[in-house]
């Protein structure tokens, strides 16, 4: 029924298996790929026509992790899987990166591309086997597909790179390294790493890039037993000729533009050569939609020509710099009041305001995955509001890119912050863009890094970031420091990094060709190395160590730890305890399964109350000092006052005043405050208490002026109690009145007789005025 091809090759310690023609077969192309025991189903279709008047590529990729692959139900209330998180818009964002460039120019047939986690292992991550499955997917297509591409993630632990490590090597290790790319050359870079160096970083992606061969000769065998017939591609209308007429009409007009340094000006300049072109052409929009879509086309490569060939002849940029020439920068800290830290980053037209927003452990974002519940304690939000380019358009939800944007910066200031041990605060960093003129997502590394310092967060060192441009004819190359926005979309190569002083943080490259030498990004990381310092020693002037202290907004947190066995006490029946101290000192009170409590406010005596109430609860009392409690109950014979939080402890009626007390209610009453000190804590830990030696209104002790009790007199007859007398006379006891032995209970013999009358029993103490020696053990009590 099925004709099901497979290939399987050995790959990083692993088994990597490509199979088709067994599920989805109606689709254009369909691969299920597996790896240990994790299984990724990715299917392309392409529509067979284009729609009219259209004259962009729309590739549409989508990643979705299905709950079940992992034997998870979602949570939420749906309960299943809906909108795209953060994660699987990263990773389809890392699908479609690769793969766009490798499609002809003027192919604009839709196609999508969907990827699903089917089975996950928990070792194998399912983003780079989905990258896998959907370059196989499209050499299997027939769609016009210049791959196939091959992947590999590389790790990097003790001078040693690693293919494809787990999850755990990744954490222990110094690099997190994904690269795609061809047969001959690399085509997209995304990594973090621990301050590496850039001969490091060149030789991990240069190991991908070779482990990634094996990949690509695992796809071609595929597709030679089971591709579909190529396209045949339209080649379009000759025009050249419309080629020649647009460089005579509006050349000379995209030059001088093109010389005018201010973005704003140069765009009107740009606008105004263009609607030339469109009116020049006028003719061809009714008579030939496609030709004229394509003369309009023939526009912007005019344009990238100008730039371009100039950038390479003279070695001058739009904006005057050479290649190598950072744009001026300004840096500002402390720029928003009452934010917890914030830094206003300009970098020429490009600027942003970034803040740093310090919180407790309950502002964690949860994240439900496959692996279940996490909980990240940093995170970084990237907005980019139509406003920042001059433009009018959507304000709201944050985009694809807006996601991607801020995952790289995320990335990049992850590696220099303190762990969660050392600085026990939730992180919230944000960068809103305000001007954009090329590389945002390098001025938010700047901004969040003197954002981070500014609110005292102990970052190990400043992190700063440059965007590196490509310009590529033939054998002659030029790369561009600090790229402006329209070198970014003439150019070649969107190259990415960010680092500090020692060594790279984060590395992202992506490209519009069909892949760049190591030559090319040998040149380009050491002059990226160049401009990165020059950014860090501007931004030094403004800020270059953490503040030694908190911002006064900024909650504190201190950290206590406790015996495990002594959690349930702090937390009480029910959180009963917990809330207690919560509402009553106003400080958060966060507890672990270790032992480790963390208590936050923004005023220091909310946290002093707090320890005081918990360390009170976890110690122990110590016989003869004083302390503050609360009277909790009120009984006949005394009151039990709670003190130390959670022990409670029995002040006798004995121990309320020197003199004699008839009621303890006359003394205390329920909730009252007394200052108590602690007399006695028998073997079973119950303990007691007396107010009479404590001065109420001090806490002071008192020198104890009552008598001490006398001791007990003698029995008649000294010494030797002596055998017990009989009737009424002394020496024997005797048999009891009434005559005759008493015999047993009950027994016919020898009536026991009525039982003397003993009187009322006398009220109040047995002693006047003597303490008893110890409060029964049914009188105390201990509150758990």
């Amino acid at each position: 029924m099925f004709d099901t091809k497979k290939v399987s090759i050995e790959w990083g310690g692993q088994t990597l298996t490509l199979e088709t023609g067994r599920v989805a077969r109606q689709a254009d192309g369909a691969v299920l790929a597996t790896l240990g025991e994790t299984v990724v189903l990715c299917a392309v279709t392409a529509a067979k026509s284009v729609k009219e008047g259209q004259d962009f590529f729309p590739l549409t990729v989508h990643y979705q992790e299905k709950f079940s692959s992992a034997g998870r139900i979602p949570g939420g209330f749906f309960k299943r899987e809906r909108g795209a998180t953060e994660r699987e818009t990263l990773v389809s964002r890392l699908i479609d990166r690769p793969l766009r460039p490798l499609f002809p120019e003027g192919f604009y047939n839709e196609i999508n591309c969907i990827a699903q986690v089917m089975s996950y292992d928990g070792q194998n991550e399912p983003d780079l086997l989905a990258l896998i499955a959907a370059s196989a997917a499209m050499t299997l297509s027939g769609v016009p597909f210049m791959g196939p591409i091959g992947a590999a993630r590389v790790g990097y632990k003790d001078g040693e790179y690693q293919l494809n490590p787990s999850d755990a090597d990744v954490a222990a290790g110094e690099l997190d390294l994904v690269v795609a790319a061809t047969h001959d050359a690399v085509m997209m870079v995304e990594s973090e790493a621990k301050e590496l160096s850039e001969d490091v970083m060149l030789g991990a992606v240069m190991f991908a890039h070779k482990a990634s061969q094996q990949v690509i000769d695992a796809i071609i065998k595929l597709a030679e037993q089971a591709a579909k017939e190529p396209w045949e591609l339209n080649s379009g209308a000759d025009l050249s000729a419309h080629k020649t007429k647009l460089k005579k009409l509006i050349g000379k007009d995209m030059e001088a533009a093109y010389k005018l340094t201010d973005k704003q000006a140069r765009q009107t300049a740009i606008n105004d050569a263009r609607a030339k072109a469109r009116e020049a052409f006028a003719d061809l929009k009714e008579s030939n939609p496609s030709e004229y879509l394509g003369t309009l086309k023939l526009v912007k490569k005019v344009e990238a020509e100008i730039v371009r060939g100039a950038i390479l002849k003279t070695g001058r940029r739009i904006d005057g710099r050479d290649t190598k020439t950072v744009r001026p920068i300004s840096a500002e800290v402390h720029f928003l009041p009452r934010a917890h830290g914030s830094a206003l980053f300009t970098r020429g037209e490009t600027q942003t305001i970034a803040t740093t927003t310090l919180g407790t452990r309950d502002a964690e974002q949860m994240i439900d995955g496959l692996g279940g519940l996490t909980y990240q304690h940093f995170m970084l939000h990237y907005n980019f509001p139509p406003y920042s380019v001059g433009e009018v358009g959507r304000f709201g939800a944050p985009s694809r890119r807006d996601i991607g944007h801020g995952k790289l910066a995320w990335r990049a200031l992850h590696a220099v912050l303190p762990s969660k041990e050392e600085f026990p605060y939730t992180i919230r960093v944000t960068s809103d863009i305000t001007e954009s003129n090329g590389s945002s997502s390098m001025a938010t590394v700047c901004g969040g890094s003197l954002a981070l310092m500014d609110a005292g967060v102990p970052i190990k060192r400043p992190v700063s970031g440059i965007a590196m441009g490509l310009i590529l004819e033939g054998k002659d190359f030029a790369v561009l420091s600090d790229i402006l926005g329209d070198e970014d979309h003439l150019g070649d190569m969107d190259f990415k990094v960010a680092g500090t002083s020692e060594g790279i943080t984060s590395l992202q490259m992506d490209i519009k060709i069909a892949g760049i030498t190591e030559e090319i990004m040998r040149v380009a990381l050491a002059q990226a190395h160049e401009g990165r310092a020059h950014i860090l020693e501007e931004m030094n002037k403004a800020l270059g160590e953490t503040r030694g202290e908190l911002s006064a907004h900024a909650p504190r947190i201190e950290t206590l730890t406790v015996d495990k066995a002594k959690i349930r006490d702090i937390i009480g029946t029910g959180g009963k305890v917990i809330r207690e101290i919560v509402a009553t000192t106003g400080a958060k009170v966060d507890i672990d399964d270790e032992g480790v409590v963390k208590v936050s406010s923004s005023d220091h005596s909310q946290i002093e109350a707090a320890i005081a109430w918990i360390r009170g609860i976890v110690e122990e009392a110590e016989v003869g000092k004083v302390y503050d409690g609360k009277v909790v109950n009120i009984v006949d014979f005394g009151a039990f006052v709670n003190f130390m939080g959670g022990k409670d402890g029995l002040v006798h009626v004995s121990e309320m005043k020197n003199e004699r007390v008839e009621k303890p209610g006359d003394v205390v009453s329920e909730g009252q405050a007394v200052k108590v000190k602690v007399l006695e804590i028998d073997p079973r830990g119950k303990v007691r208490l007396s107010m009479r030696v404590v001065d109420q209104e001090t806490g002071a002790e008192l020198e104890d002026t009552r008598p001490a009790r006398e001791p007990r007199p003698e029995r008649s007859g000294g010494g030797d109690r002596g055998p017990r007398r009989e009737g009424g006379g002394g020496g024997d006891r005797g048999p009891r009145s009434g005559g005759g032995d008493r015999g047993p209970r009950g027994s016919g013999g020898g009536d026991r007789g009525p039982r003397r009358d003993r009187g009322p029993r006398p009220e109040g103490n047995k002693d006047e005025g003597a303490a008893p020696e110890f409060a029964p053990a049914f009188l105390t009590n201990d509150r758990d």
